[in-house]
C-alpha cells in the first residue's frame, strides 16, 4: 500500500450520552472530531482533563461504555471500516492491529499474574503460540522494551517491578502481536523524569524499528515537541487546531493552543532567596526500616531509606526537595511530621526539638505543620461534604471558636482558592482534578499552618491547571508567609515555585543551593542527568 495512505483515518466522529431519567435529552461529549495517522508517524492529541481525548481512543478501540453512543463519523484502519466490523471481528484487530498501552501500569497489569503468564496471554490468544516458543517470545519482548535480566523476570509480579518497568512490561504486552498502530494514553505522567525520557525513547525507537504509528495522548508539551510528528488541540470535544510541530509552538493559530504553551513554567526567571530567619533544622535524620527473614522475623538488615540528610527551611520560603521515585522523598517529608521514628539526627522546629515528642505531645504542632498529598480524591473522605472537609481540622485544632466564626472561616479560604460558597455542600467525587487539589490546599490553610509539605501535588494535574495551583501556592506563601517543602520529581516546575533546590538520591542528598545556582551551573552529575532528562518545549515566536 502507498506509504502516503493514511493507516488511521477518523472521520466526523461524534459521541453522546444517552438519555437517562435524570437527564431527558442525551449530551454531546465529540463533535466532528477528524484526523489521520501515516505509517511511522507520531500524532500527540493534547488538552486538558475531560477534553475528550481519552474517548477518541476508546471509541477507536470499541471500548465505549454502554451509556455512550457513537451517533456519526467513520473510524478507518488501513481502509477497513472498523465500525462496520462485528464484534468478533473487532476482537481479532484489538491486541493485533491496535495495541493501547493506559496511564497507570499498576492498575492495568493482574497482580497475581507473572510477567510471561501476562505477555503470553496475547502472544496465545492471537497467534496460537505455546510451549518453549511462548517463553522465548516472551523473553526477546522483554529485551526489546529494556527490562535487564528479562529470563530471571518472567516469573516475577508486578509488585516486585519499579514503575518504569511495569510500563516497559505494559509496552511489551501492547507489541507482542506487532500491532500497525499504538495508542499511548498518557504514558509517561506518573513516571520520573529519568524514567519518562527511557520510555520516550523506547517508543521512538520501536516506531522507527516497525514503521508503527502512535496516538500519544498527552497534556505535556515538552512531550509533544520531543517526540511528535503533528499536533492535534482538543478541547470540550472539538478537535480546534492541527499542524506540524514545529510550527504549532512557533505560531499557534488558536487562542486556546496560545494558552496551553504560555501556561508552561518560565524557566529563565527565578525566585529571590529568602533572608528571614530559620522555621525548620534538618539535622542529619535517618529513617531506616528493617528487614526481617525466617519464621520468628528476626532483622536480617535495614533499608536505609533517609540516611543522614540535612537542610533548612526558612520562613516564607520554598525548598524543593528532587529525586526519582524510591530515593527517600516522601519518607523524610513524613518523618518530619513524626509519622517515620527516626533511627539518628534532630528536627527542629521554631527553634525547638521536635523528633523527640510522643504523638500526644506533638498534636499541637499539628496546626502549624500541615501537608498536601499528591492525589487530593484518595486523601479526602468521600462520605463528607467540603464543609465537614474543611471544619474537621478547624474543630479538632480549635481554630474556630463558633459555628457563625467556623462557617465565615470556611467561605473565606473557599474564595482564597478560586472556589464557590455553593461547593460546600458538594462531596469531593463532583469536583474536577484541579478543584479537588484547591480542596487539599483549602484544607491544608485551613488551620494557618507555618510550614506546608507538598507531596508531589501537581504531577497528575494539566499543565494549565498545574499553572493555576503552583500560582495558588505562590500567591498563598505571600500573604500568609508560608514555608514549603515541595517534593518532586519534576524539574521544569522548580523555577516557578522554589526558592532553594535539594537533590536527593538512594537516601542521601547530593547538592543543594538556591534555584538559579543548581539548575544553571549542578556541580554533582546526577543533577545534570536529571536536568537533561527534561522535555524542552520549543520557545514561541
Amino acid at each position: 500500500m502507498n506509504s502516503q495512505t493514511p493507516l488511521l483515518q477518523v472521520t466526523d466522529l461524534a459521541i453522546e450520552l444517552l438519555p437517562a431519567e435524570e437527564r431527558p435529552q442525551p449530551q454531546s461529549l465529540l463533535r466532528e472530531v477528524s484526523f489521520e495517522i501515516r505509517r511511522g508517524e507520531i500524532l500527540a492529541l493534547v488538552g486538558e482533563s475531560g477534553s475528550g481525548k481519552s474517548l477518541t481512543s476508546l471509541a477507536i478501540m470499541r471500548l465505549l461504555p454502554d451509556v455512550l453512543n457513537i451517533c456519526a463519523g467513520r473510524v478507518e484502519l488501513d481502509g477497513r471500516n472498523l465500525f462496520a466490523l462485528s464484534e468478533q471481528e473487532m476482537n481479532s484487530v484489538r491486541g493485533r492491529r491496535i495495541a493501547m498501552i493506559f496511564q497507570e501500569p499498576q492498575s492495568s497489569l493482574n497482580p497475581v499474574q507473572t510477567v510471561e503468564q501476562q505477555i503470553g496471554e496475547v502472544l496465545a490468544l492471537h497467534q496460537n503460540i505455546r510451549g518453549q516458543a511462548l517463553t522465548e517470545k516472551v523473553v526477546a519482548l522483554l529485551e526489546e522494551v529494556g527490562i535487564p535480566e528479562a529470563r530471571q523476570r518472567l516469573s516475577w509480579y508486578p509488585h516486585q517491578l519499579s514503575g518504569g518497568q511495569k510500563q516497559r512490561v505494559m509496552i511489551a504486552i501492547a507489541l507482542a502481536c506487532e500491532p500497525q498502530l499504538l495508542i499511548a494514553d498518557e504514558p509517561t505522567t506518573a513516571l520520573d523524569v529519568t524514567i519518562q525520557q527511557q520510555i520516550l525513547q523506547l517508543l521512538d525507537s520501536l516506531r522507527r524499528q516497525r514503521d508503527l504509528g502512535i496516538l500519544l495522548i498527552t497534556h505535556d508539551m515538552g512531550v509533544v515537541n520531543a517526540m511528535a510528528d503533528r499536533v492535534a488541540v482538543m478541547r470540550h470535544g472539538d478537535i480546534l487546531e492541527q499542524a506540524e510541530v514545529q510550527s504549532f509552538f512557533r505560531q499557534p493559530v488558536h487562542e486556546y493552543s496560545r494558552m496551553l504553551i504560555h501556561s508552561l513554567p518560565d524557566r529563565r526567571h527565578f525566585l529571590p532567596a529568602s533572608q528571614q530567619p530559620p522555621l525548620l533544622e534538618v539535622d542529619n535524620i535517618q529513617v531506616w526500616f528493617a528487614q526481617r527473614k525466617g519464621i520468628l522475623q528476626r532483622i536480617a538488615g535495614y533499608t536505609r531509606a533517609v540516611n543522614g540528610i540535612s537542610f533548612t527551611i526558612r520562613r516564607g520560603e520554598t525548598l524543593a526537595l528532587v529525586g526519582e521515585s524510591g530515593c527517600g522523598k516522601t519518607t523524610a517529608g513524613r518523618a518530619l511530621l513524626n509519622m517515620e521514628p527516626l533511627a539518628g539526627g534532630q528536627i527542629r522546629f521554631a527553634g525547638e526539638r521536635i523528633d523527640t515528642l510522643s504523638q500526644k505531645a506533638f498534636k499541637p504542632l499539628r496546626k502549624r505543620i500541615q501537608v498536601i498529598f499528591q492525589d487530593p480524591f484518595s486523601s479526602m473522605n468521600p462520605r463528607m461534604s467540603v464543609r465537614e472537609i474543611l471544619a474537621e481540622g478547624m474543630v479538632a485544632l480549635k481554630v474556630a471558636n463558633d459555628p457563625q466564626e467556623l462557617e465565615q472561616r470556611m467561605l473565606a479560604l473557599l474564595e482564597k482558592v478560586g472556589l464557590e460558597a455553593a461547593h460546600l455542600d458538594r462531596f469531593p467525587h463532583e469536583f474536577s482534578g484541579g478543584q479537588r487539589q484547591r480542596l487539599a490546599i483549602a484544607r491544608a490553610v485551613a488551620v494557618e499552618p507555618e510550614l506546608i509539605i507538598c507531596d508531589e501535588p501537581t504531577s497528575a494535574l494539566d499543565v494549565s491547571i498545574r499553572s493555576q495551583v503552583l500560582g495558588l501556592l505562590r500567591n498563598l506563601q505571600q500573604e500568609m508567609g508560608l514555608s514549603y517543602l515541595f517534593i518532586t520529581h519534576d524539574l521544569s516546575i522548580i523555577p516557578h515555585i522554589a526558592h532553594r533546590v535539594a537533590v536527593m538520591k538512594d537516601g542521601i542528598l547530593l547538592e543543594q543551593g538556591d534555584t538559579q545556582q543548581v539548575l544553571t551551573a549542578p556541580q554533582h552529575a546526577y543533577t545534570r542527568s536529571l536536568l537533561a532528562s527534561v522535555p524542552e518545549p520549543i520557545a514561541t515566536a
